[in-house]
């Protein structure tokens, strides 16, 4: 009752500023509080999350609770089930505190939409915290919860924890199981990116990403595309040496613009892998290219059009962008084009995983950029687009790897700036590990916004 309590009132002194959460589930996340603790009197067998407050991404159905997608569709959204990973959190013990601001439908690095106030980033409101994974790092970033759960179709999850200096992590695709968002046709735009989405964790530090994922990872028989139970434990892995990997380092994939304070961030991050941690470290590239129009392409492949299209005849979607590209001609031979884009990507990745056992970029190619942009307007004085922004996070949602992002330090001017650590085919185990270490030897934990601080006393 009293950890539920002090966030729920940390939530309502922040909120009103940040935007994180479109739903907050006061009353009942205080009485479930009330249940945890009388469970807890009685000496009845706990889960691993008993009484730990938790929340939600709105892209993520919750039983009894909106999910709004932040869409003018789905207002009145009331899911009759939760999706797989609430369920299984729910059974873990743990008390939802409510649901987190997106971008509409989760098209978008950014949290605003037509039905809720626009999230700002704790570090500076006038900047976003990414997206889609907006309120969820937003919360997380300001001490409204530890633990959260994003989604993440081309860098949703690691884009936010980037710019809110948090840890995202994407494992492999079909570790976690989805079910029935991405899996439910019943739901436009929800039932999208059916072979790139991955749910995962966005939290402070790695052990609580491990701890989210050993509740939520595992095969279900309702996602065609999970993975049998993993060989290794979440939580024993993160503790382990790393000594003698061969790592990968690029600052740009030989082409990307990027912020040169990301550049030396992320430079500076990669060499405490060589001069702290053992690991050789090298820089070298897969020679993937520029890959943002099949990116879009793959997007809308993935996408129900026909469910889509006929919410926009209706004017229920509103993203500029997302308008657009409905309106668009797309034929089979696009699709078919970048999904052999696709493959070539995934044979060039294996190929140079097999060569390395990490491989290190960083996680965005700029710091957090103003509210009311969809992507940088520049990167080093070049005009930039919303595509340039992510070109380090998608493949990788192609190629299904694993991905963790981790605070790499923060610019002059205090933001936040994230280093990737990408693994090879079903390297979950290694991912995790490598970044427990890095957070050892680079810690980040005792970090807090100024409003926090502030609030703190």
């Amino acid at each position: 009752m009293e950890v539920v309590g002090a966030v729920l009132e940390r939530i309502h002194a922040l909120d009103p500023t940040l935007h994180a959460f479109c739903t907050i589930a006061d009353s009942q996340a205080r009485a479930d509080a009330l249940a945890a603790e009388a469970a807890i009197m009685r000496g009845d067998l706990l889960g691993p999350l008993h009484g730990v407050p938790v929340s939600i991404k709105d892209l993520i159905c919750t039983k009894g609770m909106p999910t709004v997608a932040g869409s003018k569709a789905y207002q009145d959204l009331g899911p009759d089930e939760d999706d797989i990973v609430v369920e299984r959190l729910r059974q873990a013990g743990a008390i939802i505190l409510g649901k987190t601001n997106v971008p509409e439908m989760g098209y978008g690095g950014v949290g605003q939409n037509d039905v809720f106030p626009v999230t700002r980033n704790p570090w500076n409101l006038d900047m976003t915290p990414g997206g889609s994974s907006a309120g969820s790092a937003a919360a997380v970033a300001a001490g409204m919860g530890a633990l959260t759960l994003g989604s993440d179709g081309a860098g949703s999850i690691r884009g936010p924890a980037s710019f809110c200096g948090l840890v995202g992590v994407k494992a492999s695709f079909g570790r976690v199981p989805l079910y029935p968002g991405c899996r439910d046709p019943r739901y436009p735009g929800l039932s999208s990116f059916e072979s790139l989405e991955h749910i995962g964790p966005i939290t402070r530090t790695v052990e609580d990403a491990a701890l989210l994922l050993s509740v939520i990872a595992g095969p279900d028989d309702r996602d065609r595309h999970s993975l049998p139970e993993a060989n290794f434990d979440w939580l024993t892995v993160i503790g382990q040496d790393i000594k003698g990997l061969k790592i990968a380092y690029s600052a740009d994939l030989g082409y990307a613009k990027v912020d040169g304070e990301v550049r030396d961030l992320t430079a500076k991050a990669a060499s405490v892998f060589a001069d702290q941690l053992g690991c050789e470290v090298v820089e070298d590239h897969p020679d993937l290219g520029d890959l943002s129009d099949a990116f879009l392409t793959m997007i809308f492949r993935d996408s129900d059009l026909r469910g889509m299209r006929d919410l926009a005849a209706k004017g229920l979607i509103g993203l500029p962008g997302l308008v657009y590209a409905l309106a668009q001609p797309w034929t089979a031979e696009a699709f078919t084009d970048a999904a052999m884009t696709r493959q070539e990507v995934s044979n060039k990745m294996w190929r140079f995983m097999r060569r390395y056992d990490l491989f290190l970029t960083p996680t965005v190619s700029t710091p957090a950029f103003e509210i009311g942009l969809y992507g940088p307007a520049t990167i080093e004085g070049q005009p930039a687009g919303p595509r340039d922004g992510s070109p380090f996070t998608f493949p990788f949602n192609w190629t299904g790897q694993p991905a963790v992002s981790v605070p790499a330090g923060w610019t002059k001017a205090g933001l936040p700036v994230g280093l990737q650590i990408i693994g090879g085919h079903l390297a979950d185990a290694l991912v995790m590990r490598s970044a427990a270490a890095y957070e050892a030897a680079n810690p980040w934990q005792d970090r807090w916004p100024a409003l926090v601080a502030d609030l703190a006393g």
